[in-house]
């Protein structure tokens, strides 16, 4: 497998211009690691997508800062309310005094579990809702695949940029920043694994109108995708992660590890020989 260094992992790669994806890699022993991604457009009216894990929170805003100043950035596009997107959201809000929070109702409701995210700075967009950014045109959308019911993804009308959030995730057995740094057999194994974990409510599918709505969002004039969980998309690649989701209804589902699996991990962990 040919990949970049370990370093990619926290330095911010751009996929199209003043397009620029913010990495962190989470390790997922047995099965290698998970990237843990989120998004900065860099135009008129800059927008953060995501805001990362509170567990690289430094990091984070600092990769953040080093594409776009922070005092600068109009936009927070908040994706879904999982830990992985939202975990940096107060702190980036914080950071960024002049940005408006692009979220829902339903959103801004569950994470007042944790925190209240203040209201006047909140503007709600649901899906198939357009932002104004100035230089471009930024379209929500529900992504194919979601793990939360708040998800919606975002296409960048300028770029033809689709920011997929959990659909298209996958392991990696290495850091790397482009899907085509894959073997094929190694980039389908992924994408199989991550829908199927993200969608484990997959084998209720009616196939026909799940393929008809993944058919829906493959139409649209895609130049790369970018996602939380998965190497940036592009080029034949598009074409074959599209294919590989309208065969999902019909997968079995992932079997989980046991009990037994992580015992026999603890035993490795501390030096011990295999079951």
């Amino acid at each position: 497998m040919s990949t970049a260094s370990t370093d990619v992992r926290m330095q911010p790669y751009e996929v199209a211009p003043e397009t620029f994806v913010i990495p962190w890699v989470l390790e997922a022993p047995p099965v290698g690691c998970f990237p843990m991604n989120s998004l900065v457009i860099r135009g008129k009216e800059p927008v953060i997508v995501d805001t990362g894990s509170p567990a690289n929170r430094a990091e984070w805003l600092a990769n953040v800062a080093s594409v776009v100043a922070l005092e600068d950035a109009t936009w927070i596009f908040l994706s879904h309310d999982d830990r992985d997107h939202s975990g940096n959201l107060l702190a980036a809000l914080d950071a960024c005094p002049n940005a408006t929070l692009l979220t829902t109702w339903f959103m801004v409701g569950r994470m007042f579990e944790e925190w209240a995210t203040p209201l006047d700075r909140c503007r709600f967009v649901n899906d198939g809702d357009a932002i104004d950014a100035g230089d471009r045109r930024l379209v929500a959308l529900r992504p194919p695949v979601f793990d939360n019911p708040t998800t919606r993804g975002l296409f960048d009308e300028r770029t033809g940029v689709l920011w997929s959030v959990d659909t298209f995730a996958t392991n990696l057995g290495v850091p790397c920043e482009h899907g085509d740094d894959l073997p094929e057999a190694d980039f389908c194994e992924g994408q199989l694994l991550g829908s199927r974990l993200v969608a484990a409510w997959h084998p209720w599918l009616d196939v026909d109108k799940f393929c008809g709505y993944v058919q829906s969002v493959e139409a649209l004039p895609i130049s790369a995708i970018a996602g939380c969980h998965t190497p940036t998309i592009r080029g034949g690649r598009i074409a074959t992660a599209f294919e590989l989701l309208r065969q999902l209804p019909t997968h079995q589902e992932w079997q989980p590890f046991t009990q037994a699996d992580l015992e026999q991990w603890m035993v490795m962990m501390a030096g011990g020989p295999p079951a």
